[in-house]
This record gives structure tokens, sequence and C-alpha cells, in this order.
């Protein structure tokens, strides 16, 4: 096992927790309010997916155990901004993954619109140069929680989310930290739907907590999923053929042809929640966590990307030891 998860946390319409990911719906749901859940300020001049990743961010921090706080911004004394919340851990030892395709799409085309329009940069807000640049997710939650390990941004396709679950663990393999914070995230914009010409695509965030088992055993932080193994091919099934046996269940992408993994419960993530792109990933192993929360047995598989597409990723997530063994067919 390369690493367990240790924590999970959500900003999704619809879904307050793992276990209903499988069985919710964004349909009818209210839009996440991130001023709601960690305060309007600092808000103002970041994008929707940013806002979004830092809630699904917090709440991933806090359930690990990693910090304690709401993470609000304060300015008690009349200082400058802190963030109402403790790291109990070192802030070296907690490196930034985020996954996001289409996170600031709606920024770089305003600002292309405007200089268009105006025929130079005349009417642009220095406001905006933070939200060009594609990393502008990962490096706002390492800032607001001061997190100071590695921290990088991936924006890979269908495949980014699992993607970046991979490369967290590799950061824990090669030790440049101790804890990985992996978030995807997406928003539903008008830009976005345009782009894409999905009418109701993912409008929200996944996080999740990675660590070794040593180090949760270390800190006594309940193991809520275990990663054993990632592989990346060229097609759907050579991916889970690739990924060995048979599992209790697979978190399949959209669309997947009903004679791969015939009989095995599949869950397709995008048909509740929509088109998540670089968020996907790692949704489905927030999913996975869930499913395990809910009595579901182990392994099960995540893959994102099909046929169409340049890669297709799988990951296998195993329950924690002492889950039931049951097949956990329906109790995703």
């Amino acid at each position: 096992m390369s690493a367990v998860a240790t924590g999970v946390g959500l900003a999704v319409p619809g879904a307050s927790a793992a276990t209903e990911l499988t069985t919710g719906t964004a349909e009818g749901a209210a839009p996440v309010d991130p001023a709601a859940r960690i305060g309007k300020k600092g808000l103002r001049h970041l994008d929707q997916a940013t806002r979004l990743a830092l809630c699904a961010a917090r709440d991933a921090l806090n359930a690990a155990g990693l910090m304690t706080g709401d993470a609000r911004l304060t300015t008690a004394g009349g200082g400058a901004p802190t963030v109402a919340a403790e790291l109990l851990v070192p802030a070296e030892s907690v490196a930034v993954v985020v996954s996001s395709n289409l996170g600031n799409l709606d920024s770089v085309c305003e600002v292309a619109t405007t200089i268009a329009a105006d025929g130079g940069t005349r009417l642009l807000s220095p406001v905006y140069a933070p939200r060009l640049s594609s990393n502008v997710t990962a490096s706002e939650i390492a800032i607001r929680f001061g997190l100071r390990g590695p921290n990088l941004m991936v924006c890979n396709g269908p495949t980014s989310g699992l993607d970046a679950v991979h490369w967290a663990t590799v950061l824990l393999a090669g030790g440049r930290a101790r804890h990985v914070l992996v978030v995807g995230a997406e928003p539903a914009n008008d830009v976005v739907r345009r782009l894409t010409g999905h009418a109701h695509p993912f409008d929200g965030a996944a996080a999740l907590v990675l660590e070794s088992a040593a180090a949760a055993a270390e800190r006594d932080a309940p193991v809520l999923a275990g990663l054993d193994g990632y592989v990346r091919t060229g097609s759907l099934a050579g991916c889970v053929t690739a990924l060995g046996g048979v599992p209790r269940a697979w978190l399949a992408p959209r669309p997947a042809p009903a004679d791969v993994l015939p009989g095995v419960p599949r869950h397709a993530l995008e048909d509740r929640w929509g088109p998540a792109s670089g968020a996907l990933g790692v949704l489905q192993c927030a999913a996975a966590v869930g499913h395990f929360a809910a009595g579901g047995s182990g392994p099960v598989y995540a893959v994102a990307g099909t046929d169409a597409d340049d890669a297709v990723a799988g990951l296998v997530l195993t329950a924690p030891a002492g889950a039931e063994t049951g097949n956990g067919e329906g109790r995703a």
C-alpha cells in the first residue's frame, strides 16, 4: 500500500458527505456558497474554482487532524488578515497537489476579451494577474493555510484528478512530504459551458489528505482507504486489465462500455454531478471513501478517461483494515 487517505472534504452541491456521492445528485441542489462556509473576506478577487477548493481543503485538513479551526480570515486588532485556524503539524511537511483543467478559464477569457475590445491593457485591474496563472488554486490553498511543502498544479485532461493523486503518492514515497492535500476543483460558468458544450458541468471540489500508513499510525489518525496501485494506458480495457483482479465496485468514466467489467457494480459520478473534467479523479477517490464508510468492501477501481481521450488512468482503492468483507453491492 503506497498511501492511505485520512481525511476527505467536499464542496459539492447536493452532497454533504462522501457517502452521498454515489447516491445523491446535483439536480435541484443549491450551489455551494463559499462565503457561508469559510467567510467572505479574501474571496472577492478569487475565481470560483479556487473558492470551492478552499472550502473542500479546509474540511479535509480538519477531518485528517492536520488543522483545527474554521480558516476564516480575520483582522482582529487591526493588523494584517490572519487565518482563524491552527496547523497541528509542521508547515513544511504538508504538500499541495491540485487538479483543474478549467478553473481559471473564465478569468483568462475575460482578460482576452477586454484586451481585444480596447486594444490594450488600460482597462485591466492588477488583481487579475494572479488569476491568469493555472497554478493559482494550488498557490492560494498553500497561502491560506500556511502549507509550505511542495506545491503542484495538474492540468492534464480527463485523467488529471487521478494523475494528481498519483503525484501525491510520489511525493510521499520520495520523502518530499509527510502529508499531501490533494484537491480537484472545477467551476460551472458560461465560459465552461460554451467550451465544453455541457449545459450542467460539475460545479464543486473534492479534497483528500494522503499520507503513509506509518505516518497515520504515528498520529493515531483513522485510515479511510488505502491506495494500492496506479496505471496509465492508452485504452479503457487496457487500463482495467493492468489494474488486475476483479473489483467489488468501480467508479467508471462516462461513458464506459457495458462489456468492460461486466457484472461489477459501477458508479458513473458524472451522471449525478455533471462532467467533472480535472476534478473527476479526486471526486472518485472521495466516493470510494464513502463506499467503505457505508460498509462496502474493496477493492474499488477508480478509472478516468476513455478510448476517445489521449490516455486512461486507473487507481485501486482498498478498504481500511477491519472493514467488512462482503460484496458491498448497493451500499456505496
